[in-house]
C-alpha cells in the first residue's frame, strides 16, 4: 500500500503543474551571485512542466533578486553517475554560449549527488554545491526510505513513470536506467568514497568541509513527514523511527557544512511544491534559496 501511495503521489505532483500561478516578489540584488546558479532536479524530478518549476517559484524569484540561473534536465530515473555526465555536459554548453566559468550548484534530493559528481570529475567548473535533503551517508536501515522502496521493489512502474514526466516535460529524450538508480545503502556509500569532498567522515557526522578543492559545500534538510493535510504529497512521505524529511533520514543528508537539519517541512516541501502548500508557521522555501545565494554572494562566489 505504501509503494501505490507514493507512486500515486507523484503522478498527482507531475498533473497538478497545470494549475499554478505565478510568484510576485520585489526586485533586488540580494542574489546576484559572481557565477550563476544551478538548479538541479531530484529523483523523478524535471526542470519544467508547462512553465512550472520543479523549483516552484525558486528560478523566478532568484532572477528578480539578481542571480543569473539555469535550471538542468537530467534523467528522472538513473544513476548519479549517469545524471552527472549530463548535467557536466549541460554545464559545459552553458559556459561555452555565455562565457561562465564556474557554477554555484544547488541540488534537491539525488540532484545533491548529481551535483557532486561534477564537482568530482570537472571540480573547475565548481565554485559551491548546496545539497538539499540529499543523501551523503546512509545506514543499511536508512535503505528502507519512501524513493528506495518505491525504485527497489516497483523497477517497471517507476521506469514507466519517468519516461512520462520526461515526455510531457519536454525532454522524451532522456534515458532511464531503473538499474542504475538502485539506492541501497552500499551504492550511496561507495559514492562518498569516490566523490568524498564535503561528505563527513563518520554517519551522521557534523565535519564535513565548508570548503575544500577550492569550493564551498552547504546542506539542509527538513525534519518532518507529514506537515499539511491539504497537499496529497503528505500522503507519500513515511514517518520512520529516526527523524527524516519523510524519504531521506536527517543523518543522511549531512553534507560541507550544515546550515539547518531542522527545517520544519518535508521532501516537497523542501523545493516548495505542491504549490506552496507548507506546513502552518513553517518558513518560506522560497526565501531559503533567495538567503543561500546571498550567502554566496558575500563569499564572493
Amino acid at each position: 500500500m505504501k509503494h501505490a501511495v507514493i507512486g500515486k503521489t507523484l503522478l498527482a505532483l507531475a498533473a497538478s503543474v497545470l494549475v499554478a500561478a505565478p510568484s510576485a516578489q520585489a526586485a533586488t540584488t540580494v542574489a546576484k551571485t559572481k557565477y550563476p546558479i544551478v538548479l538541479v532536479h531530484g529523483f523523478m524530478g524535471f526542470d519544467d512542466i508547462l512553465g512550472v518549476d520543479y523549483f516552484y517559484q525558486v528560478p523566478d524569484d532568484l532572477r528578480k533578486n539578481g542571480a543569473k540561473v539555469y535550471v538542468a534536465a537530467v534523467s528522472q530515473v538513473s544513476s548519479s553517475e549517469g545524471r552527472g555526465e549530463q548535467l557536466l555536459k549541460q554545464m559545459q554548453q552553458w559556459a561555452a554560449k555565455d562565457g561562465v566559468k564556474k557554477f554555484n550548484l544547488i541540488g534537491h534530493s539525488q540532484g545533491g549527488p548529481t551535483a557532486r559528481y561534477v564537482a568530482g570529475v570537472a571540480p573547475g567548473l565548481v565554485a559551491s554545491i548546496t545539497t538539499v535533503a540529499s543523501p551523503s551517508r546512509m545506514t543499511v536501515q536508512d535503505g528502507d526510505n519512501a524513493i528506495a522502496d518505491l525504485i527497489n521493489n516497483y523497477s517497471s512502474l517507476t521506469t514507466s513513470f519517468g519516461s512520462f514526466v520526461a515526455w510531457i516535460s519536454g525532454n522524451s529524450k532522456l534515458p532511464q536506467d531503473i538499474e542504475g538508480a538502485k539506492l541501497f545503502a552500499d551504492e550511496i556509500n561507495a559514492f562518498a568514497t569516490r566523490f568524498p569532498a564535503g561528505v563527513p567522515s563518520t554517519y551522521c557526522g557534523l565535519d564535513g568541509k565548508e570548503f575544500e578543492g577550492g569550493m564551498y559545500f552547504y546542506s539542509i534538510t527538513g525534519n518532518k513527514a507529514k506537515t499539511n493535510g491539504w497537499d496529497i504529497s503528505d500522503l507519500g512521505m513515511v514517518e520512520g523511527p529516526t527523524p527524516s524529511d519523510g524519504a531521506i533520514p536527517v543523518c543522511a543528508s549531512h553534507f560541507g557544512k550544515v546550515l539547518r537539519n531542522d527545517y520544519p517541512w518535508n521532501h516537497i516541501d523542501e523545493m516548495n511544491h505542491v504549490f506552496g502548500l507548507i506546513g502552518k508557521g513553517a518558513p518560506d522555501p522560497v526565501a531559503f534559496y533567495r538567503t543561500q545565494a546571498t550567502r554566496l554572494k558575500l563569499k564572493g562566489i
